[in-house]
């Protein structure tokens, strides 16, 4: 029996021990000779080369099979509008198939789409609308002219009440009731003549309404059939479908897209094939979306939102390599400055700045142990995991909100360094600013976007250059989530990815990112102080050793 998606690998390589953790990682030997394949067999297919310039991320999976070496190749989503290519890998699940329940049910969508598409676009709602508008300015207009009348009529009568008596007195009493009851007919017959108008609008915005629910109904019922019919199997044997695997996590129901990303094609594949899954890497191929980061053939980890609990069900029963983001981690935490309201320190890369939940070292847990409950450090500012640098910590709860209304204001001076992957030839010092917000199926990683992102902005200017990497300061602006490491991979920025940047480069030991300069107004004083502390030689050891530009 064969398979026309397992390829067999002739290498002397020897696999992994572990196998690969798809959220932390660096492509096992085994991994690149698989994704060399399928960049030359994707550069023999011109059929899909215009679509693959927009940008595609691709899967390997290195097996073991009836004691061959081989691996399966993936892509994410559609390709050449199949999800079906023979040589890669099936889908998960086929929803793509003609005749079928989930092609059925979105052409009969789609037609109720067309439908409200054609009653919102006839013409007839819009006519009636602007019938009423018309009709309510001529309403008013008449009831303002009846109003004047009624204003003349009185003056009138009030000049003559003084003189009048007996049948004359009656008439203008008669003539004032006559009056304001015309005004009340009035009043009625406006209202029903636009009420008339307005039933017509109702019933047609509810015709559209009902259609609209029943529109979302069926597609609410259709995604909850679909994601039933993605069923995934784990390394001990264990099945369960999408809904039930999501059922578990915080949003309750799958993302749209679920499942057809690489990662868990290639296991249920593997899987499903009686094949031994040994390590796996994902590459993107092509530009990188206007808003992301992806730079073509590098390795990217699987995506939180829609995989992490897919994968955390799918890993289960293989050998995995630890996470180092879960890891306990850091080097040891470095005091430069401690006074009675504040303290300065040097937080090491991989430490946290406040305790987790996974019981990874802390500048907070570590200060707790250090002060010994002579003080309660409280957070002033973080500095992500990965980032190195100096962190300031209050010692009372009154330093703690001078200090944090300046962060506030953005009256501290920050100044960090970094390492770039890469020689950059353009100009000396510069500044970034691309508005980011955070991509919900793929927490932390954030997106550039110009219309609901929150403005960012970075100073920079090159130390150094050479032995391709570059050595830049950066000066942060605005304090956006992952703001440098983004302003730095962004082909609208820097285009240079951060050395050690597993989201938004390559990994690495370490995130080349330090904390260099902190400078604030120290909150009992009221003068500006300053603090510096250089990068280690772990640091500057990689770089391009110092030499000026």
């Amino acid at each position: 029996m064969t398979h026309s998606f397992f390829h067999p690998l002739d290498t002397r390589l020897e696999p992994p021990r572990l196998f690969t953790c798809p959220f932390h990682y660096t492509p096992h030997p085994l991994t690149l000779a698989a994704s060399a394949s399928v960049q030359r067999y994707l550069q023999a297919r011109p059929q899909w080369a215009a679509e693959l310039r927009r940008g595609k991320m691709f899967g390997v999976l290195v097996v073991r099979w009836q004691g061959r070496l081989g691996f399966l190749a993936a892509y994410s989503g559609l390709l050449g509008e199949r999800c079906d290519w023979p040589w890669f890998v099936p889908p998960v699940f086929d929803s793509q198939r003609p005749g079928g329940h989930f092609k059925t049910g979105e052409a009969a969508i789609s037609a109720l789409s067309r439908h409200i598409a054609a009653m919102e676009g006839d013409g007839r709602r819009q006519s009636l609308a602007r019938r009423l508008d018309e009709l309510s300015r001529g309403h008013a207009r008449e009831l303002t002219l009846y109003k004047e009348h009624m204003a003349a009529a009185k003056r009138r009568r009030d000049a003559l009440r003084p003189s009048a008596t007996g049948e004359a007195l009656a008439a203008l009493v008669r003539e004032s009731q006559f009056m304001k009851a015309g005004l009340v007919r009035l009043k009625r017959r406006q209202a029903a003549e636009r009420d008339a108008l307005a039933q017509q609008i109702a019933a047609i915005d509810k015709a559209v309404g009902d259609l609209k629910a029943e529109r979302k109904r069926r597609s609410d019922r259709l995604q909850q059939w679909l994601f039933s019919q993605y069923v995934v199997s784990n390394a001990r044997g264990e099945r369960s479908h999408l809904a039930d695997i999501f059922a578990r996590t915080v949003g309750r129901t799958p993302p749209s897209g679920a499942g057809d990303c690489c990662a868990p094609r290639l296991l249920q594949c593997a899987y499903a094939s009686g094949m031994e899954p040994l390590c796996m890497g994902e590459f993107w191929w092509g530009e990188s979306p206007r808003g992301e980061v992806r730079h073509h053939l590098h390795y990217y980890p699987a995506c939180r939102g829609k995989c992490l609990p897919i994968l955390t069900f799918m890993l289960q029963g293989l050998d995995v390599e630890p996470n180092p983001l879960e890891a306990d981690g850091g080097g040891a935490l470095q005091v430069v400055e401690d006074n009675a309201h504040y303290c300065v320190v040097v937080k090491p890369a991989g430490m946290l700045s406040v305790p987790g939940r996974t019981g990874r070292r802390s500048v907070v847990g570590e200060l707790r142990q250090l002060w010994r409950g002579q003080a309660e450090p409280l957070v002033v500012h973080r500095l992500d995991m990965d980032t190195s640098g100096l962190l300031l910590v209050a010692k009372s709860r009154e330093a703690q909100v001078a200090l944090q209304a300046q962060f506030a204001t953005r009256r501290v001076g920050k100044r960090y360094v970094a390492l770039l992957d890469g020689e950059w030839r353009g100009a000396a010092a510069g500044t970034v600013s691309l508005p980011l917000r955070p991509d919900p199926l793929d927490r932390p990683r954030q997106v550039v976007d110009p219309v609901r992102g929150k403005p960012a902005v970075t100073g920079w200017c090159v130390r150094a250059v050479g032995g391709g990497r570059t050595l830049v300061e950066l000066t942060p602006h605005t304090g956006r989530t992952h703001q440098l490491r983004v302003h730095c991979a962004h082909a609208a920025g820097l285009g240079l990815p951060i050395v050690g940047d597993p989201l938004y480069g390559h990994p690495a030991p370490r995130l080349y990112l330090h904390a260099e300069r902190l400078s604030f107004i120290h909150p009992v004083t009221g003068l500006r102080v300053s603090y510096c502390a250089a990068p280690g030689p772990d640091f500057l050891g990689a770089g391009p050793g110092g030499q000026p530009r």
